[in-house]
């Protein structure tokens, strides 16, 4: 086929133990899935339906990286999030067959422009500006799901500069990783190549350049993401 100019490169993720390399196609997001985050975030943590925003593919940026800083924000923050890796298209999945859906499994960070994010929600506009800017999922490399030992319990953190700001356990999600996905299906078909990004704990704060960021989930992946210059 011929394109008007070069077609971009695939967006990928590095696969454990692998050559090749796992396709990225989308990336969904979960908003407000730990009860104590969506409460430091001033929201109620009652059992709503999931809620989803998006990151475009080439989003995804592999760990260990350094992202820079970006611009129109001076409040960028964490936010360390299991993800899970679709390897089989499906619409309105059973949450019992979830998992013959899942690839596999890594951690990542949703990074927020905190301060343009403040701005849409009093304003009523979508989050695009504060969660779809570039290089803003930074993802370790992802563990095929045979190796993954849960996807319901296990600890997950994240350090700043060494220093532990998040430290939670994925069972405290409010909504299972089961539950989200198969609500999500309901909305969208999911593809081979989706990401869905689960969430985030309590903690969340703000980053500077040179500030190092580390994290993981236990027993899945560990990332390093070094915040470079504005």
């Amino acid at each position: 086929m011929d394109y008007v100019f070069p077609a971009p490169p695939q967006a990928s993720i590095g696969v454990v133990g692998e050559a090749a390399r796992f396709p990225v196609r989308r990336i969904f997001c979960v908003g407000r899935n730990y009860a104590e985050h969506a409460r430091e975030m001033g929201n109620d943590p009652d059992r709503d339906p999931p809620f989803f925003f998006t990151k475009p593919c080439d989003a995804a940026l592999e760990t260990p990286c350094t992202v820079p800083y970006p611009p129109l924000t001076d409040n960028l923050h964490f936010e360390i999030e299991l993800v899970v890796a679709i390897g089989r298209g499906g619409t309105d999945i059973d949450p019992d067959r979830v998992m013959d859906y899942v690839w596999g499994a890594s951690v990542g960070v949703d990074l927020t422009r905190r301060d343009l994010q403040a701005e849409a929600k009093k304003m009523g506009r979508p989050w695009d500006w504060a969660k779809a800017f570039d290089a803003s999922a930074p993802i370790a490399p992802i563990v095929p799901i045979d190796a993954v030992p849960s996807l319901s319990e296990g600890r997950i953190w994240l350090a700043v500069n060494g220093e532990v700001r998040q430290d939670a356990d994925i069972g405290d999600m409010i909504w299972s990783v089961r539950e989200h996905i198969a609500t999500l299906s309901q909305s969208v078909r999911l593809s081979q190549g989706d990401l869905v990004m689960t969430g985030t704990p309590a903690g969340v704060g703000a980053v500077m350049p040179g500030d190092v960021i580390t994290g993981g989930v236990d027993g899945i992946a560990e990332l390093e993401v070094t915040i470079g210059p504005r």
